[in-house]
């Protein structure tokens, strides 16, 4: 069940990058996230009441949620968006892959038996490396706003593994929909200023059927859906393998990119993700694959 739903979100993450390139025609990128969140919000919001999920009171949860939700939906998200107008997604995707990088030190931090060790380090290595060599030809800086985008993506991405770290480490006792609801009631607020002030009403915009589903899409199935089972797998597996999903998006959509934008699918795309795939199968199914070896084994031995 969990290898499951950890390619489920795999999917779901790789795809929200197809409907957020759709969705930039018709909406600015702050005001998008906006929308996006806020719809995500009632969404949970109305669950949370039909299922009479008591949302905590203590001091301390409420400060985590606090924390972690201005790390995973101010900080990150809002960087991410800034980022992108000056360099290149596909930098943005090279620099975005250093989450499970970051998480990995932290958890040595706040999460002592989860332990660094040489095959993590290395499959770590070997993801990035994947995620490079398809985005090769976009690595260039060729400005110092461009340099500053970079720099704003990799604080976004240590943000984003901060606040999933923390979220292993001391909100376990929460529901998942509890943890994502009050995540972004509290990290939607920056957000919101910042696409007011730079973009202006968003009642003034005039959306198609292509933007609306965007906006659909990434609100149920990029926010609520995936966030949901992620908080829910964070809780049963180590950090670092939860956080290796960010090295298999950008595979993802590069093919979502070829299959329904027709964009180009080259070679240097198999080989980086025959790279994230080899990462990926050292740290997530390396267990699976030693303990059927085992069985296997102690079966021959038997007969």
């Amino acid at each position: 069940m969990k290898i499951i739903v950890w390619i489920i979100l795999g999917l779901i993450w790789g795809t929200t990058w197809l409907f957020i390139k759709v969705g930039l025609d018709e909406i600015p990128p702050f005001t998008f996230a906006m929308i996006r969140f806020i719809v995500a919000i009632a969404i949970v919001g109305f669950i949370l009441s039909l299922s009479r999920i008591e949302l905590p009171r203590k001091g301390s949860e409420i400060r985590l949620l606090a924390i972690t939700g201005v790390l995973q939906f101010s900080v990150n998200y809002s960087l991410v968006f800034w980022s992108e107008l000056h360099i290149t997604s596909g930098l943005a995707a090279v620099l975005q892959a250093t989450i499970p990088v970051f998480g990995l030190a932290l958890a040595a931090v706040y999460l002592p038996e989860e332990k660094i060790t040489k095959l993590k380090i290395t499959a770590l290595v070997l993801g990035v490396a994947g995620v490079a060599v398809i985005f090769y030809e976009q690595l260039t800086i060729q400005s110092l706003m461009a340099f500053g985008g970079s720099v704003a993506i990799v604080v976004g991405a240590f943000a984003a593994a901060h606040a999933s770290i923390l979220t292993k480490a001391r909100g376990g006792s929460m529901h998942p929909a509890v943890l994502l609801f009050g995540q972004m009631f509290f990290g939607v607020g920056p957000v919101v200023i910042i696409a007011l002030v730079y973009e202006g009403n968003p009642l003034g915009l005039s959306l198609s059927w292509v933007g609306v589903s965007s906006i659909l899409y990434l609100s149920v199935f990029g926010t609520v859906v995936s966030f949901w089972l992620y908080y829910w797998l964070l809780s049963r597996i180590e950090s670092t393998k939860a956080m290796t999903i960010a090295l298999v998006t950008p595979f993802v959509a590069v093919v979502c990119g070829n299959v329904f934008l027709g964009e180009e699918f080259r070679l240097q795309t198999l080989a980086g993700g025959f790279l994230i795939l080899a990462s990926v199968g050292l740290i997530v199914f390396r267990r699976r694959l030693v303990n059927t070896a085992v069985f296997e084994t102690a079966t021959e031995k038997s007969e």
